[in-house]
């Protein structure tokens, strides 16, 4: 009966099929000017993840601000006169950008030990680096010792300063004063369109001052910009190098234009469809799903191919029927198995989804609606631009690939024991790779080594305390200090009833607390700057003669020093309402041995066992955590998306063959496939990350493709002669030159996410490719040889 429809609605009509279609993809070609990219930390983060949450709340309670970092590196000495002037022409250009709120530099440092001027004195009315008669030797001297500014902005080596330009905070996103979700998500397009302007802004700022020695651009928001700089690049070089490949592919393949225009309109109106329907349902591409255009455009191709080789074949075994008779048995003979490909490639992706992980859920979701999209396109678009344009003298040609196939059915049906020698090889190769795979990665190597990213985090990381943030919060039981008397002169004419009760929160506990913890983490390997209360206190104490203050002089001390410098210094390590304390430190991401779930667990065992603070008293929370989270998720998600990609696939064959044997046979070259380039990362030690995670699911639900079109046609064929060997031959002659095709379009086509800036990108279509030659391969000889050792199909007697 849907046969039946489908000839009469789609065969017989081709002509009123184009209209609607030309009609629909219109409506989805309005509906582009919506399709929006994100390149936020959200998409790269685990959905749901409590820790983010708590991170927020952190960062609004101690009232962190977003900020960008500039590396300098003079030519000449850091403490020389130009260097100094030239620090201050910079700060000054980039304070008088609208969006910037301060600019904190090596010459913003208070002096607090250049002046022999009484402690108070030089608090209220502090000297910095760009004052006149300044000591710059005892300056300088200085702020390499501090607690607070040494390796912050100034390295070790006093080679390079760090340049901290805080933006202006945003109100209006703060207050969540919007309507619903799409007023919010045009209002974050619309700082997304001015975070790209402002980071053009201050790189031509920058550009003015390259002769005076290397600058490099850090932060979130350039991170965030850069890469959806990257995004859009990807999307428009995938797409143009895979159209340009498809090209030369189909002309290679069948050298009529024909049959190269009929596949490219068939990948451009699913394309289209697809990026109107992102828009229409407000769907981001972030830089895990930006390939989803190029895979898009591959898979379409794989299908369109396969048809095309049917209708061709047909068409020359069958040169006495017309048109519309060739392609309703090409399309009879070629919807099911297409069907069943497209079901368990849709199985691999959808598998995605379970993963926990937002950018990959959500390319999984984009995948399967684009290969729905890319079915019904296949099946409606091609009979029907055929059954418009069709001419005898074009459909004849094809260039045969049976002289590559042919000797491969050769090697499946005479060195069988040869091709499960090495299959056996393979799944030891692949037991022995998976065994080293880790997911240990680092957010520095995710960039090639010439972007501004790479080199701004690694100078950071390496001479400015480290970049990957990690927070520290210390809760306290709220006890009021015992202290009555203040001891030393300089503090007793502070001390007087001004009815603040904020400098009783400094208690003995509290502080011992902050100094323990604080210590600790300085001397733990692979954690850079430490920033605290317990910084404070060590200033504190060298201006008070190295005497350590009493915590009611500390509280007598916050409650008089001026408000510019206590919201600047000391509110974003304590949160007297709130009975908290917070310590931000920075983790050296591109240390090599550093394990950071390891470094986490060290950490939170030692805080318990070490410092004697239980549980309730402290909590971790900030973006090494986050992308902890992700990096452990990824094993779970691993072994949880191969396992329903496997049963899905299983249930599928079972349910299309009808067959126990043939369904197990018909799984074992991908499966083969997937777990040897699982072993290939292991062994060449790249762990694994976003991308690299979803190679073995997606190359079983692609590769499984190929076995489903041999076996189906192998059924066919031994239908007909009822010999193995002769239907192996035939089928290598015929689907096996299709296999081939499609195998190659999508190798190569996946061969050009290596013109990426993304690492993970690079890798995911490297090894993807790899991986879908092997199963190609596995395919045209492992699988014929199976079915020939097996024998699954039972002889038929009346042949």
């Amino acid at each position: 009966m849907l046969s039946n429809l489908y000839q009469s609605l789609i065969l017989k009509k081709p002509r009123t099929v184009f209209l609607v279609l030309i009609l629909i993809a219109s409506f989805f070609l309005i509906n582009t000017k919506d399709f929006r990219l994100d390149a936020s930390s959200e998409t790269l983060l685990i959905e749901g993840d409590p820790d983010l949450k708590y991170l927020k709340e952190i960062n609004q309670r101690y009232k962190s601000k977003d900020f960008l970092v500039l590396t300098f590196t003079p030519k000449e000495s850091l403490t020389s006169e130009s260097s100094i002037n030239n620090i201050l022409s910079l700060k000054y250009k980039i304070q008088s950008l609208d969006w910037v709120h301060n600019v904190v530099t090596i010459l913003d440092v208070p002096l607090l030990e250049s002046s022999d001027e009484p402690l108070m004195d030089r608090i209220k009315n502090f000297r910095t680096l760009k004052d006149e008669n300044i000591d710059k030797d005892r300056a300088f001297n200085e702020i390499l010792n501090s607690p607070v500014f040494k390796n912050l902005v100034i390295s070790e080596d006093a080679t390079t300063t760090g340049i901290i330009v805080n933006l202006k905070r945003n109100r209006v996103l703060e207050s969540s004063a919007f309507d619903n979700e799409k007023q919010f998500e045009k209002y974050k397009d619309k700082l997304k369109s001015e975070n790209h302007e402002n980071i053009k802004e201050i790189r031509e700022v920058i550009n003015t001052f390259k002769n005076i020695g290397k600058i490099h651009l850090g932060g979130i928001p350039m991170i965030a910009d850069d890469m959806m700089t990257f995004i859009k690049k990807d999307i428009i070089v995938f797409g143009i190098g895979v159209f340009a490949f498809i090209i030369i592919t189909l002309w290679f393949v069948f050298r009529k234009v024909l049959w190269i225009t009929i596949p490219i309109s068939s990948c451009f109106f699913a394309v289209i469809i697809m990026i109107g329907f992102l828009g229409l349902m407000n769907w981001k591409v972030t830089v895990i799903s930006s390939n989803f255009i190029a895979m898009m455009l591959i898979l379409t191709m794989a299908m369109n191919i396969h048809i095309s080789t049917r209708y061709i074949q047909l068409a020359k075994t069958h040169s006495d029927l017309n048109n519309y008779e060739v392609l309703k048995i090409a399309t009879s003979k070629m919807v099911w198995p297409i069907l069943y490909t497209v079901l368990t490639t849709i199985c691999a992706f959808l598998s995605l989804i379970f993963s926990g992980i937002k950018p990959i859920i959500d390319f999984g979701w984009m995948m399967t609606f684009g290969l729905i999209t890319s079915f019904l396109i296949t099946f409606t678009l091609l009979p029907a631009l055929l059954g418009i344009f069709y001419s005898k003298e074009i459909n004849v040609h094809e260039k045969s690939l049976s002289f590559l196939t042919n000797p491969l059915s050769k090697l499946s049906i005479e060195k069988t024991n040869l091709v499960f020698i090495i299959s056996i090889f393979f799944i030891i190769f692949s037991i022995f790779g998976i065994s080293k795979l880790k997911v240990e990665n680092s957010f520095i190597n995710y960039f090639s080594k010439d972007t501004e990213i790479y080199q701004g985090m690694k100078l950071i990381d390496e001479k400015l305390g480290g970049t990957t943030p990690l927070e520290i919060i210390l809760r306290f039981s709220g006890k009021k200090n015992d202290e009555t008397s203040v001891d030393d002169d300089e503090f007793k004419d502070w001390d007087e009833d001004d009815g603040d009760e904020s400098k009783y929160w400094f208690t003995k506990d509290k502080i011992d607390k902050i100094n323990k913890v604080h210590n600790y983490l300085e001397n733990t390997e692979y954690v850079g700057k430490v920033l605290s209360f317990s910084s404070i206190i060590q200033v504190a104490t060298k201006l008070n003669n190295n005497k350590e203050l009493g915590t009611l002089e500390m509280g007598v001390l916050y409650s008089k020093i001026p408000e510019t410098v206590k919201s600047e210094i000391i509110d974003p390590y304590i949160s007297i309402k709130d009975d908290e304390a917070r310590i931000s430190l920075r983790i050296k991401d591109s240390s090599k041995d550093l394990r950071r779930n390891d470094l986490i667990k060290k950490i939170n065992f030692d805080m318990q066992n070490e410092i004697g603070l239980s549980k309730e008293e402290f909590k971790l929370g900030g973006v090494l955590i986050l992308f902890n989270n992700l990096l452990q998720s990824l094993f779970k998600s691993q072994i949880l998306t191969l396992g329903l990609v496997m049963c899905g696939i299983m249930a599928m064959f079972l349910v299309l063959f009808r067959n126990l044997k043939i369904s197990i046979i018909g799984v074992i070259p991908n499966f083969i496939a997937a777990f040897s380039i699982l072993g290939l990362i292991g062994v060449l030690g790249i762990p694994l990350d976003m991308m690299t995670i979803t190679i073995a699911a997606i190359t079983i639900g692609i590769a499984v493709d190929n076995s489903i079109h041999y076996i189906y046609r192998f059924q066919e064929e031994y239908e007909k002669n009822n010999n193995y060997e002769e239907s192996i031959r035939l089928c290598h002659s015929t689907v096996g030159v299709a296999i081939l095709n499609t195998s190659i379009t999508i190798i190569f086509g996946f061969s050009i996410l290596v013109l990426s800036n993304f690492i993970p990108t690079i890798y995911f279509g490297v090894f993807t490719g790899i991986a879908m030659f092997l199963a190609m391969i596995l395919v045209l000889t492992l699988l014929p040889s199976l079915i020939l050792y097996i024998q699954p199909f039972e002889k038929r007697l009346n042949v």
